[in-house]
């Protein structure tokens, strides 16, 4: 059984930064793909940006492309997500998944773990 636990959520001004992590424990994840998405209040779950199992391919949604940076370290076990230059309207309660194959996807019927999430506000 994968157990994800997000942390790094909190309060930020519009223009600031925040690193999201997530740790992942019962198993290696190196050879999964690793997703992160977030949900709005009212809102359905969206796909923000996944990574390949070894690390070198990304994808991300246009609303985040160069703004958000998703990365790995397989020797952790670990999952990252740089936020800069936040809007309001990235506003939403953060998820980290993992996805049993290593190919990337972007769809959350594709992901068979998923963390607690964490909390971020954009202030304006």
């Amino acid at each position: 059984q994968v157990q994800l636990v997000e942390s790094g959520g909190g309060l930020v001004q519009t223009g600031g930064s925040l690193r999201l992590s997530c740790a992942a424990s019962g198993r290696a994840l190196s050879n999964n793909a690793m997703g992160w998405f977030r949900q709005a209040p009212g809102k359905e779950r969206e796909f923000v940006a996944t990574i390949h199992g070894s690390g070198g391919i990304t994808q991300y949604a246009d609303s985040v492309k160069g703004r958000f940076t998703i990365s790995r370290d397989n020797a952790k076990n670990m999952v990252y997500l740089q936020l800069n230059s936040l809007k309001p309207e990235d506003t939403a309660v953060y998820y980290c998944a993992a996805s049993p194959g290593s190919w990337l996807t972007r769809s959350i019927n594709n992901y068979d773990y998923w963390g607690q999430g964490t909390q971020v506000t954009v202030s304006s």
